[in-house]
Order: C-alpha cells, then sequence, then structure tokens
C-alpha cells in the first residue's frame, strides 16, 4: 500500500514538470517584442514571467491528466495484459 502511494505521487510529480515545462512560453513577451529594453540584458529576456499564474495552471492541468489516467488504470482500460493483445503481441 506504502509503495503503491509513493508510486502515485512520483507519477504525478512526472506530470506536473512536464506539464510547467510545457506551460513556460505562453503568454511570454520578450523585451524586444515590448519595446522596452533595459540595459545590459538579452533583449529576448521575459519582461514578466507569471510565474505564480503558470504553477496554478501547471497544477490544475497535471491534476487533470493524472485523475483521467488513473482513471484510466483502474477502470482496466490500462494495463499491460490488455494492451499487449491490443498491440498482438500475445501468444
Amino acid at each position: 500500500m506504502v509503495s503503491a502511494i509513493f508510486s502515485g505521487v512520483a507519477i504525478y510529480f512526472v506530470f506536473w514538470w512536464i506539464t510547467l515545462f510545457l506551460m513556460l512560453p505562453f503568454g511570454v513577451r520578450s523585451q524586444h517584442e515590448d519595446g522596452e529594453h533595459a540595459p545590459g540584458t538579452d533583449p529576448g529576456a521575459p519582461v514578466r514571467a507569471l510565474m505564480l499564474r503558470k504553477v496554478i495552471w501547471t497544477t490544475i492541468i497535471s491534476l487533470t491528466l493524472y485523475g483521467i489516467a488513473a482513471w484510466a488504470y483502474y477502470s482496466g482500460l490500462l494495463n499491460v495484459a490488455r494492451l499487449s493483445r491490443l498491440m498482438g503481441f500475445s501468444d
């Protein structure tokens, strides 16, 4: 039971990080696009990263994806035996 909980937390952690890296480029305007360039910085540097908003959206999206994956696993739609039969690997 304890290993199942730790496995679930680890899988959610992976979902969360992947979702965060996918969310990072959304809504970012560079200094070059905004027209305001601070001296000594790269023109491609973001004006505002809006990280709190991205962390909140990352959590919502990753919880949704994790919930769908957990539902599919526990309902039997996502298991190794079923997938191997569908792919033609069964004996």
